[in-house]
């Protein structure tokens, strides 16, 4: 009896996704066809929450399991870092100066919400589109020779990462795109020394199969984060070098081989981030804490203090630095 009534909210839990998701659908496009607010200044953020709402939806159709209907507890957390995660990257974007923010409602409470929203948005993104191409079978028998993983291999990844996020920081105009790469780098070897979920241990065991639907998410995400952007009211532009005037969208077109390897770095950080749960994620059957694992309570308050200060200084940061123009009609 448990079991059905379990299903039954399960059920209710995916029609009330499609119906959220197909309500922000149309109201977000006819909004911003005919250029009504807030509809059309915030277009972006109500494209990704349908887009969201409506895979989850498919993706539990497809299996009988997802984020939203079958892990909300892990959809709120990944939320929630995922705004940490896109604000250090704002951060870094102060001294990169890649991209700045055009059309942004004058209105500081409207914009801050904006901020969370569609930051919020990146994480789940990524992990709903990877998770759908898993449960489609994209890449199920994908087989590799497998990688041996040596003392070598971590301390070469942890210095390159190393030098991944310094010659960025040190030399914008040259080395911006290595960015992209830095917490992979950094990360990875960490999330395998710790024991944690890590694209090293599949590889190690022949079995890219994560990695490719993590790139071919990548892919994806990349392609609608440009063409959401470009059809808003606010949007964002680039002002990168050395890439060439050819564009899709706002995104010179060297510049969507980033969407790929952006992917796998999240997937790296969120993973970092898990030990702070003992290894609980996102992904299904990664619910149970390992016991192996045990963060000590003074990592958890640096966490939350951590947490506490990206999220105050960055929004001022991105109002000061990143947004080059304001609006005021909404």
């Amino acid at each position: 009896m448990l079991e059905n009534l379990g299903t039954m909210v399960e059920d209710a839990k995916t029609k009330f996704l499609l119906f959220a998701g197909i309500l922000l659908a149309i109201s977000g496009t006819l909004g911003n066809s005919f250029e009504i607010e807030p509809f059309h200044n915030l277009f972006y953020i109500f494209a990704w929450w349908a887009y969201i709402f409506l895979i989850d939806a498919l993706i539990y159709r497809m299996k009988g399991d997802s984020l939203i209907v079958s892990r909300m507890d892990e959809f709120w957390y990944l939320a929630i870092w995922s705004v940490f995660i896109w604000f250090l990257f704002e951060l870094a974007n102060l001294r990169l100066e890649n991209w700045h923010y055009m059309y942004l409602p004058s209105d500081r409470s409207l914009r801050l919400t904006g901020y969370f929203l569609a930051y919020a948005t990146v994480l789940p993104g990524i992990f709903e589109t990877t998770e759908l191409l898993a449960a489609a079978g994209l890449f199920k028998n994908a087989r590799i020779r497998p990688l041996r993983v040596t003392p070598g291999l971590i301390n070469a990844l942890l210095a390159a990462g190393a030098a991944a996020l310094i010659l960025p920081l040190a030399l914008p105009r040259y080395f911006f795109a290595l960015i992209w790469v830095t917490f992979t780098l950094l990360l990875e070897p960490i999330n395998y020394r710790l024991g944690l979920r890590t694209l090293l241990r599949d590889l190690e065991e022949g079995n890219p199969r994560k990695l490719y639907q993590l790139l071919a998410g990548g892919v994806i995400c990349g392609f609608l984060w440009e063409f959401w952007n470009f059809k808003a009211g606010a949007k964002w532009i680039y002002t990168v070098p050395l890439v060439g005037n050819l564009k899709l969208f706002e995104m010179p077109a060297a510049g969507y081989i980033g969407f790929p390897i952006f992917a796998v770095e999240c997937y790296a950080m969120y993973n970092f981030i898990s030990y702070l749960r003992r290894g609980k994620t996102w992904e299904e059957n990664s619910q149970k804490p390992l016991p192996e694992l045990n963060p000590a309570p003074w990592l958890l308050v640096c966490a939350a203090v951590l947490l506490f200060i990206v999220y105050y200084i960055t929004p001022n940061a991105i109002d000061t630095h990143t947004v080059w123009l304001y609006i005021s009609s909404l």
